[in-house]
């Protein structure tokens, strides 16, 4: 349109009042949004239009949101009634006070840096508070009723989250924390650190008898809405077809009244960057996936075993003490108490237990799953 054409609409619009203004502007944004349709990806419009998101079979889900999935009540009342725990410069104000002892670098700040990547897990004079209570999300994972079981918050017995108690009362993890939402910021902004999951087999999105979940890592942006909290469906997610061989995993699953829910897998690798440019993973044992399903997007657990040692490693791979301070989090002091808590997968050699039994709430935005071309081969296959 001409500045002369625009300045007559504005003049136009100008002289109007009322019912006859908000017409022309009514029609201005209908003639907007044709233009847009028209531009639209098909497989969008398709989406948009109420028609079916699946194609031959298939549907894909990014998730957007990811948080250990710990049950707080107001304040911490019931699950932390002695506080909150102390993070690294607390620890190190009492391991290292201010009485007048001269101390070296390497006696002190070197010793405890040490510490963050060889933790001990024996008992020390350090105070730790494990999360308490009967209530907890999470999946019951071995099939059992047991003492050390939570209720689910829907009243479900035998649930299985160790991992709870472990990080229940340190503050970074609580939904005010600082690693609570920080690590998913940085998921957002980095495309590779997020699991990408495509359905296949899949007759129907409300009940299937048997459909096949391929986990893969992701490639691709997100579309924000408007807040800036959520994200968009109908978008397209790449395939990382290099670098994510240890990242495709396949689980056998069923979806009943619109949960899907997944066999337990062995083994899983899933990327998990906390985070600038920084790629890490975690391995879950024995995990298994309930998810709601709808044509926009899959909200639930991800639920298994993680391994202590790979835990450990993540975190102090993503984050140097300094940060871990953000939020009073003390990984020798987790690492401890997760090593106390293990509850599954012992050592052949020592007997120990290597994996804590933990849950993560998910949510995930439908996508439209780009494969790599035929024949390209992976790196980093296990």
């Amino acid at each position: 349109m001409s500045h002369e054409k625009q300045a007559e609409v504005v003049a136009t619009s100008s002289a109007l009042h009322g019912s006859q203004r908000a017409t022309l502007v009514a029609a201005m944004l209908g003639a907007g949004a044709i233009l847009c349709n028209a531009l639209m990806p098909a497989q969008a419009q398709s989406f948009n239009e109420g028609g079916s998101v699946l194609r031959d079979g298939r549907i894909g889900y990014i998730v957007t949101h990811r948080y250990w999935a710990l049950y707080e009540t107001p304040g911490g009342k019931t699950e932390c009634p002695q506080g909150l725990n102390e993070g690294p410069r607390e620890q190190f104000k009492r391991l290292f006070p201010e009485d007048g002892r001269r101390r070296t670098v390497v006696e002190a700040q070197l010793a405890r840096e040490g510490e963050q990547w060889h933790p001990q897990t024996g008992v020390t004079n350090l105070p730790f508070h494990e999360a308490r209570g009967t209530v907890s999300h999470g999946l019951n994972l071995d099939g059992q009723v047991g003492p050390e079981d939570f209720l689910s918050p829907e009243g479900e017995p035998g649930i299985d989250n160790q991992m709870y108690r472990a990080m229940g009362c340190i503050a970074t993890y609580r939904d005010d924390g600082s690693l609570y939402h920080f690590e998913n910021n940085f998921m957002q902004m980095y495309p590779d650190s997020r699991m990408l999951i495509e359905l296949t087999e899949v007759d129907d999105l409300t009940n299937d008898d048997e459909v096949i979940v391929t986990t893969y890592r992701g490639m691709d942006a997100l579309f924000g809405d408007a807040t800036g909290e959520n994200y968009l469906a109908g978008g397209t997610q790449r395939v990382d077809g290099r670098w994510s061989g240890k990242y495709i995993h396949r689980l056998r699953g069923r979806i009943v009244d619109g949960v899907l829910t997944t066999e337990p897998i062995d083994r899983i690798v899933v990327p998990w960057a906390m985070t600038a440019n920084v790629t890490s993973y975690q391995v879950f044992r024995g995990m298994q996936l309930r998810l709601q399903l709808t044509p926009e997007g899959a909200n639930g657990l991800m639920a298994g075993y993680v391994d202590v040692e790979g835990f450990h490693l993540a975190t102090n791979t993503n984050l140097s003490t300094h940060h871990q301070s953000y939020g009073q989090l003390s990984s020798p002091s987790l690492y401890a108490a997760m090593t106390r808590l293990a509850d599954a997968y012992p050592d052949e050699k020592t007997g120990r237990n290597t994996a804590i039994s933990a849950a993560v709430e998910l949510k995930m935005v439908q996508v439209f799953v780009q494969h790599p071309p035929e024949g390209r081969s992976l790196a980093g296959r296990p």
